[in-house]
């Protein structure tokens, strides 16, 4: 899986953290939630941290799964 970029975080004077990702809008943490993020923002890979925080730590893989062999069985759907 490639490794995740384009992430970057602004703080705001109220305490909020606003998350983008390639310069849209990803995440809005307030409160507890960004502090947490914020002490472990910085003290991990940062890029990686903010994917995982948007949800966006997934993407990329799904060409991988639906190129498995076991997902190239006849069915269609499940019925």
């Amino acid at each position: 899986m490639p490794r995740p970029h384009g992430f970057t975080y602004e703080r705001r004077p109220d305490g909020s953290v606003v998350l983008t990702h390639q310069g849209r809008a990803a995440g809005v943490l307030r409160g507890g939630r960004a502090e947490k993020f914020l002490a472990e923002v910085e003290t991990g890979d940062a890029q990686f941290v903010m994917a995982r925080w948007t949800g966006s730590y997934r993407f990329g893989n799904e060409r991988q799964a639906r190129n498995h062999p076991r997902n190239q069985g006849g069915r269609t759907g499940r019925g």
